[in-house]
């Protein structure tokens, strides 16, 4: 179907394409140079000490879940309302995943005292998500981590560019997750990265990114190296020449990107408080900056949410919603409990259309056909 207005859109420029035909001249396609000033330039970005690109997020929290010593036996305290590689990334490890609930309908990122309520003698570490871009409560939720002894995972597939009190989201906790899937803010396709400060996890993460070698196919080519040795069950999870590239040409844009959709999500909200204030809008209050990453809204009670999405598809407007709980799936159904808050949102939310080359007259459009289908 041919959308009048999609629910996101990248645009790739010369930029990007320029810098892809660099690489495919250079005649090094793997990971190498480019990923190497990809890294660098990301990490001054957010402010990370370390910077690791790898092929997909969920292999970067999979790294993280690895590089902070999960393992079987091991709890850790994570929201349902995320995608599911959030969680997944906690049981490859063979540790197990305790759902907690979300602070409110107003804020919906993992609550701090639902996440202090569910830790037992087996928690080992608290995984976030900012959900949408917004911050979690991050210096709560650190104070917890202290108080039991708890590594800090964030999930920041949606936060690149996000902030609170001046400090990049990803780098609150001890390890930090970026995706550049091709509906984020940055994409490289498929892609993303792991930060740290500290040291030992970086050296962990070195290791394990690349099938546990003590050095790589570009130090080797370089002359920095002759042989290697395999210290650890490692992984493939690198990433190619040809997506930094894209990566670091992105990540110049980032910034005029995420202050359009600024723009736009302030367009929405004032005009669904005028003209449709029986629309839920998360995230009123004031906490951080947001990468605006997904414009999420909550249908009032007793409207049919298939319904509305079918009006919208009527219109050429494509929805979604984020996100099927990840407790209600089969897989984790057994070990899960009632999360009321959680429920009782993912019920009720619409994602609407928010990308940054998004026009003031498709989003017109948009309004208009809410206000049309809540009728």
């Amino acid at each position: 179907m041919e959308w009048r207005v999609p629910l996101a859109d990248v645009k790739l420029g010369i930029e990007e394409e320029n810098a892809v035909l660099e690489v495919l001249r250079s005649g090094w396609l793997t990971m190498g140079a480019v990923t190497q000033a990809f890294e660098q330039e990301l990490a001054v970005f957010v402010g990370a000490k370390h910077a690791f690109a790898v092929n997909n997020a969920t292999a970067a929290l999979h790294l993280a879940c690895m590089a902070v010593g999960l393992g079987p036996g091991d709890e850790v305290i994570a929201p349902s309302l995320t995608f599911v590689a959030t969680a997944n990334a906690v049981r490859y490890t063979g540790a197990k995943v305790v759902f907690a609930d979300i602070e409110s309908e107003d804020w919906l990122c993992i609550c701090p005292q639902a996440i202090e309520g569910k830790i037992t003698e087996r928690t080992k570490a608290i995984e976030v998500m900012h959900y949408a871009g917004f911050p979690c409560d991050m210096p709560e939720i650190l104070r917890i981590a202290e108080k039991y002894k708890l590594a800090v995972i964030e999930d920041a597939a949606h936060a690149i560019g996000a902030s609170l009190e001046g400090r990049a989201l990803g780098t609150w906790g001890d390890v930090g997750c970026y995706s550049f899937f091709g509906n984020k803010n940055m994409t490289t396709a498929e892609g993303g990265m792991l930060v740290t400060d500290d040291d030992q996890l970086a050296d962990k993460v070195r290791i394990l990114r690349s099938h546990g070698m003590t050095t790589l196919t570009w130090d080797r080519y370089k002359g920095h190296a002759s042989t290697y040795d395999v210290v650890d069950l490692g992984y493939n999870y690198r990433i190619d020449e040809i997506r930094s590239a894209i990566g670091r040409e992105q990540l110049k844009k980032l910034p005029a990107g995420n202050a359009r959709r600024e723009i736009l999500v302030s367009r929405y909200r004032k005009a669904f408080q005028e003209k449709a204030p029986v629309l839920g809008l998360p995230f009123s209050d004031k906490r951080g900056v947001s990468s605006q990453h997904i414009f999420a809204v909550l249908l009032p009670e007793g409207i049919d949410r298939e319904a509305f999405r079918e009006k919208m598809k009527k219109d050429g407007i494509q929805t979604s919603f984020h996100y099927p709980p990840v407790h209600q799936f089969q897989i984790y159904r057994q070990e899960s409990e009632e999360l009321w808050m959680t429920e009782n949102v993912a019920r009720r939310q619409v994602t609407l259309p928010l990308f940054s080359g998004m026009t003031d007259e498709q989003q017109d459009w948009v309004i208009e056909s809410v206000v049309r289908a809540l009728q």
